[in-house]
């Protein structure tokens, strides 16, 4: 049995669309604000605190939240950890490489994005985990320029590993790419059909159908893949203590072209750069 369920796949209308930009944008907002905000000496708290506010104060709820068992607004993952770190009373350090990852929930629709970054910039910052975090931002824009209407979704996954390839090859190194968490569908919920890989897979898969949501978040270690989850339950880290980076956005593709939903332009510049269509909300 294959990844997918073929007959879960379903597109939304341009109206449905259009709260998904809703949601999506307030998570693209707040994660804006977080990057503006972190530094050394902030602990991972007091980020989760400013992203409900944040979040709550327009119009959505934290649907991290909504998770049975979980009652941050993040997930904060810092250097080898990969995703799904509990926010707490730990202390950013200088030059930490530190993964955010969102999600609110307004009206109906959803939104769910990360990004990584270096704690006190990009100065702090080791060669390594600088290259790491702009290739594993540069395999989530190559895989979203993948995706259009009749193609298919496998599309996606194989672009981001490709992207991972050659950018590994022109550093001298090779990526580990995390295959046991994968992308998915979005909407009325945070996590829905179809799963999207982050890696080639075999076949060509499901059919790319007008109105697709997605979110595609690619998870990459500097050493191995290999990892474990803690023993809070819920962090994920890498086997070998290698750094990690995450990005993601949540996306939709319409016969149009792509919209990225939670990047505050929609996705226009880098999708343009990409020589991908661009579809505006």
């Amino acid at each position: 049995m294959g990844l997918f369920n073929r007959e879960r796949i379903a597109g939304k209308t341009l109206e449905q669309l259009a709260g998904m930009r809703v949601a999506g944008l307030l998570v693209g907002q707040t994660l804006a604000l977080l990057a503006d905000t972190v530094r050394p000496g902030m602990t991972t708290l007091e980020l989760d605190t400013l992203a409900e506010t944040h979040i709550r104060d327009h119009g959505g709820v934290p649907n991290f939240q909504l998770v049975p068992g979980y009652r941050h607004t993040l997930c904060t993952s810092v250097n080898d950890e990969i995703v799904h770190g509990i926010p707490g009373d730990r202390v950013l350090q200088e030059g930490d490489l530190l993964s955010i990852d969102c999600g609110a929930q307004v009206g109906q629709w959803n939104g769910d994005a990360a990004f990584s970054c270096i704690v006190g910039g990009r100065e702090a910052g080791r060669p390594e985990d600088l290259a790491l975090i702009d290739d594993t931002e540069a395999s989530l824009w190559a895989g979203i320029a993948a995706l259009r209407v009749g193609s298919p979704l496998y599309a996606v996954g194989a672009a981001v590993e490709d992207s991972l390839a050659a950018a590994g090859e022109r550093a001298g190194r090779e990526y580990g790419i995390v295959e046991d968490y994968v992308g998915h569908g979005i909407g009325t919920s945070m996590h829905m059909d179809p799963q999207v890989p982050n890696y080639r897979v075999s076949g060509k898969g499901p059919t790319v159908p007008e109105g697709l949501t997605i979110a595609i978040e690619p998870m990459v270690t500097l050493g191995a893949q290999d990892n474990h989850v803690l023993a809070d339950e819920w962090t994920v880290s890498t086997d070998d203590g290698s750094r990690a980076a995450h990005w993601e956005h949540s996306v939709a593709v319409t016969s149009a072209g792509i919209t990225v939903l939670t990047a505050l332009d929609g996705g226009e510049a880098r999708l343009r750069a990409l020589c991908a269509p661009f579809a505006a909300l």
